[in-house]
């Protein structure tokens, strides 16, 4: 295993799975759902483990999960740093992943927990991005025509396709950029769901990296049916 050589770059990735899973109608976290064999954040944690461009790696969990996120990640993953605790909303759970990370750390990919299909490419794409930029996230196309509607459901505009994207992450950041970001949110009282929006309120610039649309984001019970699907696919094809 190797990772980044440049002494001016060490990324941390913070994983974040401190949400409580309801959408999933499940008991558990979603985080230990078993896809192929092994529990959801393993195979997330598993793609940063294996990429060169990831140095260090802080799990962000609730503490009910802590203990099995421990026996997940200890003796499996070395870059696995630390495990804490989440907050009531997302900025809280980031921050608290970011007081974490190795003093070295000059950028922070932070990817949801429960997209556990991210590809080698797609994080080295994403940081090596943010290297030039400050700040990137992985996109895709979007196939649909989008609609914005008003209180009524009412259709009051409709975006021009070929400029939206969905996006996805990781979304990396230049340490003392994002740092800004929570901070400037905090001090206006923002409550900001989506880390490039932290980014965007700073008046910063997020550039957008096309992804892959295999890089889904499990929420429901159908999400998992087709990770399995695109698992076994992979499977299949790397025994070719």
């Amino acid at each position: 295993m190797t990772v980044s050589t440049d002494m001016n770059r060490f990324v941390t990735a913070v994983i974040v799975a401190a949400g409580n899973s309801t959408r999933m109608g499940l008991k558990i976290s979603k985080q230990f759902i078993p896809l192929c064999g092994e529990p959801v954040i393993k195979h997330t944690l598993k793609a940063f483990e294996q990429s060169e461009v990831i140095n260090s790696v802080v799990v962000v969990c609730r503490p009910q999960d802590e203990y099995e996120i421990h026996k997940i990640a200890d003796g499996n993953f070395s870059k696995v740093r630390a495990v804490v605790y989440g907050g009531s909303v997302r900025d809280e759970s980031v921050r608290n992943g970011i007081l974490a990370a190795d003093e070295r750390t000059t950028h922070y990919a932070i990817h949801d927990g429960a997209r556990p299909l991210i590809e080698q490419k797609d994080i080295a794409g994403v940081v090596n991005k943010a290297f030039e930029t400050g700040a990137a996230a992985l996109g895709t196309l979007v196939t649909d025509t989008i609609k914005v509607v008003d209180e009524n459901n009412i259709i009051v505009d409709t975006p021009i396709r070929s400029q939206l994207r969905a996006v996805q992450t990781p979304q990396v950041f230049e340490k003392n950029l994002y740092l800004k970001a929570l901070d400037n949110a905090k001090n206006k009282n923002l409550n900001i769901t989506d880390d490039c929006k932290l980014a965007e309120a700073l008046g910063a610039r997020v550039h957008i990296v096309i992804g892959s649309d295999t890089n889904i984001k499990l929420t429901t019970p159908s999400d998992i049916n087709l990770a399995k699907t695109i698992l076994k696919s992979r499977q299949k094809t790397e025994r070719k």
